[in-house]
């Protein structure tokens, strides 16, 4: 963050500074979590549902918040509020271009692969964890500084206009809609609602701004029409595309990655024949900025993993493969997990063990959405499939063969009693359910000499 004054923040944010400390100078980033406090920081107390941030501000070096604490304190009518206009103060204020992207599924993976392709073209700041909400954006605007080049920014949705207000916090000069899928269909009613939300980050654009759009989603494809800024689309049929898509046999991919005539190889890290979408949207969004493609598709090579528990592939010495993708989950992510769980049991001659949980946030779609993903797992010939926790038993009704555990420690007792060496293992849920705790076991009991894949 640029440095300034308890005065200079006051003054950006409309509040007032308490007990004479005006004088005390910001140095480091925002923070709302004390247990991740920054030297200089800006500690920013919010009041939850069932934690008041104002009772944790002893210690901090200064504090945005709503009533007076032991620390120096701006003193605002709303913390979140106040926290986004000294945001977009900041990120004014800077030299630096703004990319940001939306998705149903795909955006973290996308915005990973963003965040080390433009990393080799100079200093970016990229959203870290879930900070993509009204309270995270302004923390990675305020994670840059003065000598930061590139700020990639993660922007999830509520409802309707909550994309709108992001974009005013760190407007975009590049855009990206992933896809539009069922992620959050009970808290919008359709996809086409989802649409009209997401679009909204394209909207914000300037006119010479780029929006970059999925040619191979119709909902997204028809957002280029909400713009006045250059489109660049990625995906079959796009301006950014793959040919020659091939996979190992963990399920990495590898292809020629392509725009306007000019093709480049790439080899990923990851599995999933899913994360070649994703390493599209990031090209397409490094070619907006600028970058050549032959150095994006060498970025896109050497890209590891930067957010954990999204299709992390860890191998024991003893053979046993785990898959940690339980960070999130909805429909289409799940399917894409046990896709890539059955081509690596495929390749590898291997049982196929998928552990799943509960896919929250669905709406009534939730027993539907649970249903097709059992159904899924049936069609792609996943060999067991352990269900966890009666929210997720619809899985359990598509599948038919499923075993249904109570929750997680069942869970975590049947696959310790039943999963081999040799066995690969798929581990998925929404964040809330915590299954990572099954695969951090599992490795925990790693014989010595495993290796993990990033």
């Amino acid at each position: 963050m640029m440095a300034m004054t308890l005065r200079e923040i006051a003054d950006v944010v409309g509040g007032t500074v308490a007990d004479g400390a005006a004088e005390v100078v910001v140095t480091g980033p925002a923070y709302v979590d004390t247990r991740a406090a920054v030297d200089g920081g800006l500690f920013v107390a919010v009041v939850g549902e069932r934690v008041d941030g104002h009772d944790y501000a002893e210690g901090a070096h200064a504090v945005l918040g709503s009533r007076p604490t032991t620390a120096p304190t701006v003193v605002v009518a709303d913390p979140v509020v106040a926290l986004g206009r000294l945001a977009r103060h900041v990120v004014d204020r800077l030299d630096l271009t703004v990319l940001a992207l939306t998705g149903s599924q795909g955006k973290t993976g996308t915005k990973d692969y963003l965040a080390q392709v433009l990393a080799a073209a100079g200093p970016t700041v990229a959203t870290a964890g879930n900070h993509n909400n009204e309270i995270g954006v302004p923390l990675t605007v305020l994670a840059a500084d003065a000598s930061t080049r590139h700020l990639v920014v993660e922007m999830g949705a509520r409802g309707v206009g909550h994309i709108a207000y992001l974009c005013e916090i760190a407007p975009p000069h590049v855009a990206a809609v992933i896809n539009v899928g069922t992620a959050h269909i009970g808290e919008f009613g359709s996809r086409e609602a989802i649409a009209q939300a997401k679009g909204e980050i394209v909207e914000a654009l300037p006119a010479d701004g780029t929006a970059v759009l999925n040619a191979a989603d119709p909902l997204v494809a028809a957002m280029a029409p909400r713009t006045n800024a250059r489109v660049l689309t990625f995906s079959a049929g796009g301006d950014v595309a793959a040919r020659a898509v091939e996979v190992d046999d963990l399920d990495r991919p590898s292809f020629e990655l392509g725009h306007a005539g000019e093709w480049h190889p790439v080899a990923l890290r990851h599995s999933g024949a899913h994360q070649v979408e994703n390493a599209l949207a990031a090209a397409a969004m490094a070619i907006a900025v600028g970058m050549p493609l032959a150095e994006i598709a060498t970025a896109l090579s050497a890209a590891g993993g930067s957010s954990p528990h999204r299709m992390a592939l860890h191998e024991r010495a003893d053979g046993l493969v785990v898959i940690d993708d339980s960070y999130n989950a909805n429909p289409a992510s799940t399917t894409a997990a046990l896709e890539a769980l059955a081509v690596i049991g495929r390749r590898r001659g291997r049982r196929t063990v998928a552990v799943l949980g509960e896919m929250r946030e669905l709406g009534e779609s939730a027993h539907a959405g649970h249903v097709e993903v059992g159904e899924a797992a049936t069609r792609l010939g996943i060999d067991v499939v352990v269900v966890v926790g009666e929210a997720a038993s619809g899985i359990a009704d598509g599948h038919g063969e499923a075993i249904l555990t109570a929750g997680r420690d069942e869970a975590l007792a049947w696959v310790r009693e039943n999963v081999a060496a040799g066995d690969v293992v798929l581990v998925k849920a929404s964040n809330g359910v915590a299954l990572w705790v099954i695969a951090e076991q599992l490795l925990a009991q790693e014989p010595e000499g495993g290796t993990s894949t990033p």
